[in-house]
């Protein structure tokens, strides 16, 4: 499947029918307060803590609901597909579960303990050069070899249904929100949460978390349309750097969502804060939202925010670089 051509477009639907399918298989992850954040922030918050989720990360959810969709003999051939680590090694854990094979596109660079999971969980490893190209073609080799189905990381239906379940989960817990706060790579997790808002709490507008040093969906949101311009990503934000699907791009449009970009200076300042004050070992992709309210407390000021907590699998072995202030990259 293109990132391109996936129609129709899921709806608040779809995220039921998810929530419903998935039960068995997901965590319900709890919701975190702190009041510390909160008075530096100006603005009640509300974690939903995703890096508590299986595999560490809200991945498990959409790639839970996508295996699960298939039929009996489309499943039987298994699933692919390309992942920097967290949603490889979700669709590892959720093919295990089915008891169907599992094959994952991994690019050089990747975050040695997110490899180390997809492993754990069963998966084959493929590698590549990093990069969309190359992802894909490696993708497309995969299938033609193996018959495999394609689980698209982010511009799937059953997945950014899926990834829709975490915002559903916080807005049943908080139906009142004022503003949710996600974060913006591949968009998924965005797009699957503009259904859920769209759904349970039309009020509440939905911020796009996204580093500045990939920030693709800005500048398709500011041109209004979603066209390549080779910048490659620069950002400790690793689980950030897919490049903004279309079909995740037409939903977030229609939701009116707006994108904050954030200095990976200021993530990493978020990333000390909810290690010391929350005691919660989240990754950089996953503090790039606490960032975003602190840069921007002017806007989320007095407000009722909910923060979308996206994953929490760290490579300790970067720790000292990212307290250091380097680049984890």
């Amino acid at each position: 499947m293109s990132p391109s051509s996936l129609s129709p477009l899921p709806t608040f639907i779809d995220v039921l029918d998810a929530a419903a399918r998935i039960a068995p298989y997901a965590q319900v992850t709890p919701v975190l307060r702190s009041r510390s954040l909160e008075a530096q922030a100006g603005a009640a918050l509300w974690l939903k803590a995703e890096h508590l989720q299986r595999v560490g990360a809200f991945k498990f959810r959409g790639a839970c609901n996508a295996v699960f969709s298939l039929d009996a003999a489309t499943a039987a051939r298994g699933v692919v597909t390309h992942s920097s680590g967290n949603h490889g090694a979700a669709l590892a854990l959720a093919a295990r579960l089915r008891g169907i094979p599992c094959h994952v596109v991994v690019p050089e660079g990747a975050v040695q303990a997110k490899l180390e999971a997809i492993v754990r969980a069963g998966a084959v490893l493929h590698r590549c050069a990093p990069g969309i190209a190359a992802r894909e073609a490696a993708c497309a080799q995969v299938q033609a070899e193996t018959g495999a189905t394609l689980v698209h990381p982010y511009a799937d239906s059953q997945v950014i249904a899926g990834q829709g379940t975490a915002a559903l989960e916080l807005l049943t817990a908080q139906p009142d929100l004022d503003a949710l706060v996600v974060p913006l790579g591949g968009g998924g997790l965005a797009a699957g949460s503009a259904l859920a808002l769209q759904g349970r709490a039309p009020q509440c507008r939905l911020y796009l978390a996204e580093p500045a040093g990939a920030a693709d969906g800005a500048r398709a949101f500011a041109r209004g349309v979603l066209e390549p311009d080779g910048v490659p990503p620069d950002t400790i934000c690793d689980g950030l750097r897919g490049t903004l699907g279309a079909p995740n791009f037409a939903l977030l449009r229609a939701a009116g969502a707006q994108v904050l970009t954030v200095e990976d200076a200021d993530t990493r300042a978020a990333l000390r804060l909810l290690w010391s004050r929350t005691k919660q070992l989240v990754e950089p992709s996953a503090a790039i939202t606490l960032a975003a309210v602190l840069a921007h407390r002017e806007r989320f000021a007095g407000a009722r925010v909910g923060l979308l907590l996206s994953g929490g699998n760290v490579d300790l072995s970067a720790l000292p670089a990212l307290l250091e202030g380097e680049s984890a990259a």
